[in-house]
């Protein structure tokens, strides 16, 4: 298990890295900078003034060049600064990581809490009226776009209350907070439980064929025992990588969703940055984004032995 750990993490190391050149190269083969938007934006011709503006930025050096200073200030902890606000790119960043999590957070758990209860139930009723009606309305969540929703929810919350639930500023109560995100996060949690839901069913309904689960109820264990105990385990892990998956994809999916309900989170911002040319912020966001995205994946193969005793990783 140690060998597999330290091979696991020299990969996630290799991953990273391979995907800081790739974002670093690929940003500056984008046609245009930072200069350039700033004075084709003020209808500036100077060429001698651009050419400065680019020297103090330090993007008139060679790319490797560039590549080797940012990885030596990643190292030290130094992100860099904001090419438009000036400011260091942790101070830009840090207040919109935690909006960003408890979004995530609530969305990853809406579609948890709600998809794998009602997997199970449409498993077990398989073929009944509450099977068809739970299969409809999953089809219905994948099928519906999620900023389509949460307008729907804006325009159903004017009509009925005559306000909008749009992020205004950090609540100061708990309460009040999770209501203010419960909102946007049902909007973009009904896709992902609907997907939850129906990969939990499929996998049930696998599980409950097996012979181990015939011998189980031939010996006369209740149907409880049989669905939660020897089935539900089983089932799930399939279901595990799913919702890895979901909560990687939660924390830089976001965008429509935080553009729609005015939330100031980490992937509206990545999105801003990138129409800037902001390379500090959109390199260090990127990096972000990927490192959450390793680790989730790294987590989920840990949760496979602990639900999966059968699993064993060669040493």
């Amino acid at each position: 298990m140690a060998a597999y750990l330290v091979r696991r993490f020299s990969l996630m190391i290799l991953t990273l890295f391979g995907i800081s050149v790739i974002v670093f190269v690929l940003l500056r083969l984008v046609p245009g900078n930072i200069a350039d938007i700033l004075f084709d934006a003020a209808g500036l011709i100077n060429p001698a003034e651009k050419a400065q503006l680019e020297r103090e930025l330090g993007l008139d050096r060679p790319i490797p060049v560039q590549y080797a200073d940012w990885m030596g200030g990643l190292l030290q902890g130094d992100l860099g600064y904001s090419y438009k606000s000036e400011r260091r790119a942790v101070q830009e960043i840090a207040p919109r990581i935690p909006v960003t999590a408890k979004l995530a957070a609530l969305a990853l758990a809406f579609s948890i809490l709600i998809g794998v209860p009602l997997g199970v139930v449409s498993a077990v009723r398989q073929d009944t009226i509450l099977d068809y009606f739970l299969r409809v309305l999953s089809l219905s969540g994948l099928s519906m776009p999620a900023f389509w929703l949460g307008l729907l929810i804006l325009m159903g919350f004017v009509a009925q209350f005559g306000d909008i639930p749009i992020y205004s500023e950090e609540p100061q109560s708990f309460w009040r907070s999770l209501l203010l995100y419960s909102v946007p996060a049902a909007a973009v949690g009904f896709r992902s439980s609907a997907l939850v839901m129906r990969l939990t069913r499929s996998s049930m309904l696998e599980v409950l064929r097996q012979d181990y689960v015939r011998t189980a109820r031939s010996k006369g264990a209740s149907e409880r025992s049989v669905n939660y105990h020897h089935a539900l385990r089983n089932a799930l892990l399939p279901v595990v990588t799913v919702i890895g998956i979901e909560a990687a994809f939660l924390v830089g999916g976001l965008i429509v969703t935080e553009t729609v309900f005015n939330i100031p989170g980490i992937a509206r911002y990545l999105v801003e940055a990138l129409r800037w040319r902001d390379y500090p912020i959109v390199q260090t966001l990127v990096m972000f984004i990927a490192l959450v995205v390793v680790v989730v994946n790294f987590l989920v193969d840990l949760l496979y032995a602990a639900l999966d005793p059968r699993i064993k990783y060669a040493e």
